[in-house]
């Protein structure tokens, strides 16, 4: 049987903990902060990533280097015959079009899966190539099973504040201001390949209305199939909030769909660059593989 190593990056949201005890490599994902190179998980916290963004730092994000991609898959395969690399999905970034561009130089023993997905449920996709190593898939086996589920998940993310949308370019000024007087708080969907609006509401409340209602709406439509297999489960994100409101957040999802698996993570810096504090997510994900 061969020996796969599964390596990931740190948009998918492992703890160093989770990277020990399931065995994955994870690259972490660098920020440019007023000049100077961050890495996520590394030598710059959550606390300290939002404590520099209000304070109008530029923050930029940057993909790895292929040096940087290089060097640990040439370090994993000295003690494993493969590598299954699963980074965040290529419409959020070109991290994968630059490793599937690299892996082409290790004859077939590096696989790079477009995982189309970002935060939780590119976590969830990270442990299925877990199990699925160990049931002794080869690594082609592997991205071929991973990706056939890539698009088999979908993140509902609400904003609190319009300025981090507006400082990426994804509003103009005008609409952020109108947006702030109006207390308008956007939606925004992860599915796929892209990061996009879904719907705006009046205040936090109404945002959190409507996704509940667009992940009923994903299980008793688009994710059916998968419920009745026993494939799906949900997951909350947050940027940056306070306990009591997480623990509020935490316990409305669980009202609404009571018995569902539910995991919990803050969101990536990645997509926090965007969002800004206070943000928070649910995310309906199929996982093909139940790995605990």
């Amino acid at each position: 049987m061969r020996d796969i190593a599964v390596m990931t990056d740190s948009n998918a949201g492992l703890t160093q903990e989770e990277s020990v005890r399931y065995g994955v490599e994870i690259l972490p994902m660098s920020f440019i902060i007023n000049g100077k190179i961050y890495y996520e998980g590394k030598d710059i916290s959550h606390e300290e990533f939002f404590r520099k963004l209000g304070e109008d730092a530029q923050v930029s994000t940057s993909q790895p280097s292929p040096g940087e991609v290089t060097e640990r898959w040439e370090k994993l395969l000295k003690r494993h015959d493969e590598v299954v690399y699963i980074p965040m999905s290529s419409g959020l970034s070109k991290s994968f079009e630059t490793a599937q561009a690299l892996s082409g130089e290790y004859g077939g023993r590096v696989q790079v899966v477009d995982s189309k997905r970002v935060s939780l449920p590119q976590k969830l996709m990270v442990l299925d190539g877990v199990a699925l190593a160990k049931e002794g898939k080869s690594a082609a086996e592997i991205k071929e099973m991973l990706e056939r589920e890539a698009l088999d998940s979908a993140i509902y993310i609400a904003v609190d504040t319009l300025k981090y949308l507006k400082r990426g370019g994804r509003i103009t000024g005008a609409a952020a201001a109108i947006g702030s007087m109006l207390n308008i708080k956007p939606v925004l969907l992860v599915k796929g390949e892209r990061l996009d609006a879904y719907e705006k509401a009046r205040g936090m409340k109404a945002a959190r209305r409507i996704m509940l209602q667009a992940v009923r709406t994903e299980i008793e439509d688009s994710f059916r199939e998968y419920v009745e297999k026993g494939e799906v489960c949900l997951q909350m994100a947050h940027s940056c909030m306070e306990e009591e409101m997480i623990a509020e957040w935490t316990e409305k999802i669980r009202e609404e769909f009571p018995g569902w698996e539910l995991l919990t993570a803050r969101l990536p810096l990645c997509l926090s660059c965007h969002v800004g504090p206070n943000g928070f997510g649910v995310a309906v994900t199929r996982r093909i593989r139940t790995e605990k």
